[in-house]
């Protein structure tokens, strides 16, 4: 099916309509079901992080309220187990979406999820995911090209017409600065740029815990105390592992991450007193210059 006019679609309850249409930045894309106003907005959030990754294996798990996992590996199927690894409770619930070529293989271990989204599929994963009745959207824009498509973000409130530039941003050297004593290795920048991109697509106060490029906690939209559930969900998880947040942190925060074992953060800005109490924990510390609050 391709959507090439406006079409009748479930809203957020059984008891609101919705309609979707196409525009002049909609990108090429094809689904063999109807979608919902909630399954729009999934893949709307999968398709923005999984940009960030377009050039290597990389799998998102979302739902319409957020990120649940992400995950990147040496093949699609070793992305997809991971992904399924850092949050399994969501995992079957989610919409699944993928940088690469779906196969019969993969497509078998994700037949129980709620919408599969992809560049491509093989034939036989086409006919398996068919015979199994389950919806799968193809996205025949290149992912490299995703960025160019978005658009303002438009909100229309009582008090007015809100309109917002798309999120945009990329990492810079000039502002991307290690300020702690101890220095992060290789693998763990590598980490710490993986966590910040997908921080930058996750509600505030957002908390990402990363470790061997895979999500192991996803905090968003809480009002406070998001080290402390991320590190808890994270469980061991957080022993080594980089934290990401998208606002500055306090003592008490640093302090937390320290218990987690957390052994990289890389946030915003930092202050004084908090490099002086990372050193101390022999904490590594990164700063991005800027901010990715998202509301």
């Amino acid at each position: 099916m391709q959507i090439d006019e406006i079409q009748i679609a479930t809203g957020e309850n059984s008891f609101q309509t919705a309609e979707f249409e196409p525009n002049d930045k909609t990108i090429d894309y094809e689904t063999n079901k109807n979608l919902s106003y909630a399954d729009i907005i999934s893949i709307f959030n999968g398709l923005n992080v999984i940009s960030e990754f377009y050039d290597v294996m990389s799998v998102a798990t979302v739902t319409p309220i957020g990120i649940c996992a992400v995950a990147l590996g040496k093949t699609l199927l070793e992305a997809v187990t991971s992904a399924m690894d850092s949050n399994p409770i969501d995992f079957l619930s989610s919409t699944v979406v993928l940088s690469n070529e779906v196969d019969s293989e993969t497509a078998k271990l994700l037949k129980d999820t709620h919408i599969i989204v992809a560049p491509k599929f093989t034939k036989n994963a086409i006919d398996y995911l068919d015979a199994h009745d389950v919806c799968y959207v193809i996205v025949k824009t290149p992912l490299k090209e995703y960025k160019k498509y978005l658009s303002n973000q438009i909100l229309e409130t009582p008090l007015g017409t809100l309109r917002q530039a798309p999120n945009q941003s990329e990492l810079n050297k000039e502002s991307f600065k290690v300020l702690s004593k101890v220095k992060p290795t290789v693998e763990q920048i590598e980490d710490a740029v993986f966590a910040w991109k997908v921080a930058k697509h996750v509600k505030s106060r957002a908390i990402v815990i990363v470790k061997d490029l895979k999500t192991n906690a996803v905090a968003q939209g809480l009002q406070a105390a998001s080290i402390e559930y991320a590190l808890d969900y994270s469980c061991d998880g957080s022993k080594e592992a980089i934290l990401a947040c998208d606002m500055g942190i306090t003592i008490h925060d640093l302090n937390v991450a320290a218990q987690g074992r957390i052994s990289v953060l890389i946030i915003p800005t930092v202050t004084k007193d908090i490099i002086a109490q990372a050193d101390k924990f022999n904490m590594s510390v990164i700063t991005t210059g800027f901010s990715n609050i998202s509301y």
